[in-house]
C-alpha cells in the first residue's frame, strides 16, 4: 500500500513544473528591418545605375573615337601609296561599337579630303546627346553635332 500511497500524494499535487530556461525568441528579422534594407538597397540602387549607365555611354564614345582614328590612320595609309583619297576603301565598322555607331565618310570628300563620321545609332542616340556624331577631318580637327562646349569634352 505504501506505492500506491506514494503516487496518489505526486498525482494530487497537479502542478505543473515550469521548465529551467525559458524558449529563446526564434532567428531571423523582423519585417521592420527587412523593410529598412530593402529601402537602404534601392536608395544604393537610385544612386549607382545612372552612374553606371553613364560610364557605359563614355565607355562607347571613347572606343568609337578610338575606331575613327584608326580609320583615319588607314586613310592616310592609302594616301601615301596613291596619293588621293578619293580611291580609298570605305571605312569598316568597328565589331566593339557597331550595334552602337554607324561609321562611315562625310559627303563633300575630295582627293585630298576626307571626313570620318561616326553617327550614334540606337540607345546610343538616346543617351549621348550631349556630343551627337563625331567626326574626324583631314587636318585632324575633331568635331561633334551636340550641346557639349567643346569637342575635347566628347574626344
Amino acid at each position: 500500500m505504501s506505492v500506491l500511497a506514494g503516487a496518489e500524494l505526486t498525482l494530487s499535487t497537479g502542478r505543473a513544473e515550469k521548465p529551467a530556461v525559458a524558449p529563446a525568441r526564434a532567428g531571423g528579422f523582423s519585417l521592420l528591418e527587412l523593410m529598412i534594407v530593402v529601402a537602404i538597397i534601392a536608395i544604393l540602387a537610385a544612386i549607382a545605375y545612372p552612374a553606371y549607365e553613364r560610364h557605359v555611354v563614355n565607355t562607347r564614345r571613347a572606343t568609337v573615337a578610338a575606331c575613327l582614328l584608326e580609320r583615319a590612320q588607314l586613310m592616310e595609309r592609302h594616301y601615301t601609296t596613291s596619293l588621293t583619297y578619293a580611291t580609298a576603301p570605305a571605312p569598316a565598322q568597328c565589331a566593339d561599337v557597331a550595334a552602337f555607331y554607324q561609321i562611315g565618310l562625310a559627303a563633300g570628300g575630295s582627293a585630298t579630303t576626307y571626313t570620318l563620321v561616326a553617327e550614334p545609332q540606337g540607345i546610343q542616340r538616346t543617351k549621348d546627346q550631349r556630343c551627337g556624331t563625331l567626326s574626324l577631318r583631314h587636318t585632324g580637327e575633331r568635331t561633334i553635332s551636340g550641346s557639349a562646349g567643346s569637342a575635347n569634352e566628347c574626344w
